[in-house]
């Protein structure tokens, strides 16, 4: 039996070579827009592969749609229960950039933790003046220094062993994971933020964006943060409350911030905290580090990303097998 995949807002600009393949023999259809999708489309269509919700307008065509895909991490922005209600099963892809945010989250600690924006600034406005080997403003030896983990999933267990082979003593919070979960890996548990800020020489974020965890990392949190903290999100940016940090950081509670993703995307330039950095300000200065949600990106990655989208679709029409469905717990009726 032949199966209708339909990717109807299509994220890459180049060919869709890798969806074709994802899905094999069966018929794998593409538009540029939700509003190019015909309502024959819409109608016999048996999968959806999209990063974003599709408007209800056109989820009322789908008579004939039996699974959704969204093909990242993130599902923050896809309305599940509603999805569940038409009995349609959400799942997401969340093995496509496992390592590549766990390598940026220590690439965002090292620079900051060796110096190495810090250094190459400097440098770049006197080369012979400012060869400053022994100046290295937040550096600690790794190996005596205790690194947090908030969330220990996927990406927080690939970041809490590499934090591991530095050396560094690792200690996790998640409310979630199974007790022993952390003795697996040879970590600590701590049973709260507080506790978890007041320890650690640096904090890495791991959680997926919810109601629960928007703003996790707040002013009464920050409070807590051991003199010299270094902070670090590659999760989701409206975890940390940025009008907190900017407080935080003026104020000397927390030392420097690498961060890949922000509450507002692009970055607002009129936040206080962005409008200090980019100006320079000398209280911030060398202090934050930015990079534009790029963490998850490699060519490898984003294969992944294209290939499994289709995969996860065709494994559950062809099988009935469900991958990584986040909206479950709705699910009472499936197609």
């Amino acid at each position: 039996m032949t199966f209708n995949i339909l990717w109807p807002a299509m994220r890459w600009p180049d060919n869709r070579e890798i969806e074709v393949a994802s899905v094999a023999e069966h018929s794998a259809q593409f538009c540029e827009r939700f509003a190019d999708v015909t309502p024959e489309q819409w109608a016999s269509c048996d999968a959806i592969v999209s990063v974003n919700d599709v408007p209800q307008e056109y989820r009322e065509q789908m008579t004939n749609c039996r699974i959704f895909v969204t093909p990242k991490v993130g599902f923050d922005n896809i309305n599940l229960r509603e999805w569940a209600e038409i009995g349609i099963p959400v799942c997401n892809v969340p093995d496509y950039g496992t390592q590549e945010v766990a390598d940026h989250a220590m690439a965002l600690m090292l620079s900051l933790m060796k110096g190495i924006t810090f250094h190459t600034r400097e440098l770049k406005q006197d080369p012979r003046g400012l060869w400053r080997p022994a100046l290295n403003p937040y550096g600690k030896r790794l190996s005596v220094c205790v690194c947090g983990i908030v969330g220990l999933g996927r990406i927080g267990t690939a970041a809490a062993l590499r934090a591991k082979a530095f050396g560094m003593d690792v200690v996790m919070y998640d409310p979630y994971r199974e007790n022993g979960a952390e003795l697996s890996l040879g970590i600590r548990r701590v049973h709260s933020l507080e506790a978890l800020f007041a320890e650690s020489d640096v904090v890495s974020l791991h959680a997926p964006l919810s109601g629960e965890t928007e703003k996790l990392i707040n002013a009464e949190v920050l409070a807590a943060s051991k003199p010299g903290l270094v902070l670090i999100n590659t999760a989701r940016g409206p975890i940390i409350d940025l009008d907190a940090l900017h407080d935080a950081m003026k104020e000397g509670k927390v030392q420097a911030a690498g961060l890949d993703v922000l509450p507002e995307e692009p970055a607002n330039p009129d936040h206080p905290l962005i409008k200090a950095w980019a100006a320079d300000e000398e209280w911030i200065d060398h202090r934050l580090v930015l990079t534009p949600h790029s963490a998850f990106f490699t060519p490898e990655s984003v294969y992944d990303m294209r290939f499994k989208g289709g995969e996860v679709a065709v494994t559950y029409l062809s099988g009935g097998r469900l991958n990584n469905c986040v909206n479950e717990e709705w699910l009472t009726n499936p197609r």
